[in-house]
């Protein structure tokens, strides 16, 4: 049975809600959403499949409800996928991460002498400037800006031809495990870029690592190991505003839709890496081309 809320708005934070054919006044609060079973797959499936390819999981995000008309998915159920994909991702690399893992506990102890250890340092300065760069902009209130079709158009058009150059043109002489320091804090560098919608993260990390010299297949394990660190702290800092308006209901359906867009990450990732042993990322880049152009045309007309 599809369970939805219909409401009056009263004033700017008071809602009247029609809910299981019961009327109740509800405080609107920040990361509530309330969507059927039906837009919880939907932005389930989207964030699984495009928060590891090169095509931007927060451009199509923000995209939907523009797109669709429908509401926009909320905190709460934006962390829920994302902890979704993070499961998938740490799944997938398992045997990367636990090296990382045990890495981090020789780190602490002040020892680089491990492969583990260096893993670890190597993901901690790739994500030190996007997490300031991102806070700053959070202050600023500068996300809020940003999430427009226009930008997102110009985004997924420019950076994915920032793409076919890279790819186009990098060397492929180095793998994943001769990853440097230098190279971890170029990458995440431009890892701040993706804090604009329709960047993509993936992609620009992907584009960073293919201009260092890196093959395809390892550009895309090193993105992909950076997305862990970055996802839980961003998901973190997050639930920390929406864990006092947390209720039942909520959690059902943060839990349903995390459980989806795990299954649609793991799936990605499973036919993205495979694909990259023989395919070179210019079908991301033609979908980016013609999602950016399109999406130009019908911001301008």
């Amino acid at each position: 049975m599809k369970q939805y809320i219909n409401y009056v708005r009263f004033g700017s934070k008071i809602r009247l809600c029609a809910r299981n054919q019961r009327l109740v006044l509800m405080k609107e609060d920040e990361g509530i959403s309330y969507m059927t079973l039906f837009q919880l797959l939907i932005v389930a499936i989207i964030q699984g499949l495009t928060e590891f390819l090169p095509i931007s999981s927060s451009g199509h995000l923000a995209l939907l409800p523009q797109v669709t008309g429908t509401q926009d998915q909320g905190l709460a159920i934006d962390v829920a996928v994302h902890v979704g994909t993070l499961l998938a991702v740490i799944i997938y690399f398992w045997q990367d991460v636990q090296v990382a893992i045990i890495g981090v506990f020789r780190l602490a102890r002040g020892k680089i002498d491990t492969q583990g250890a260096f893993l670890a340092l190597c993901l901690i300065l790739g994500t030190v400037p996007v997490l300031l760069v991102g806070l700053i902009i959070k202050l600023t209130g500068l996300d809020e800006l940003m999430r427009s079709v226009t930008v997102i158009g110009w985004t997924m058009l420019i950076f994915g031809l920032v793409l076919y150059w890279a790819d186009r043109t990098g060397d492929t002489t180095k793998t994943s495990d001769r990853w440097t320091l230098k190279d971890a804090v170029i990458m995440g560098l431009a890892q701040c870029l993706a804090l604009i919608p329709g960047t993509s993260r993936s992609g620009i990390t992907i584009t960073a690592a293919r201009k260092l010299g890196y093959e395809r297949q390892g550009a895309a394990k090193l993105s992909m190991l950076m997305s862990i660190p970055v996802i839980i702290a961003s998901g973190a800092i997050e639930s920390i505003e929406i864990i006092n308006s947390a209720n039942w209901d909520l959690m059902r359906s943060a839990m349903f839709a995390a459980f989806f867009a795990f299954l649609a990450a793991l799936l990605a990732l499973s036919i993205m890496m495979r694909l990259l042993r023989s395919v070179s990322f210019t079908p991301y880049v033609i979908y980016r081309v013609v999602l950016g152009v399109g999406l130009l045309i019908w911001a301008y007309s």
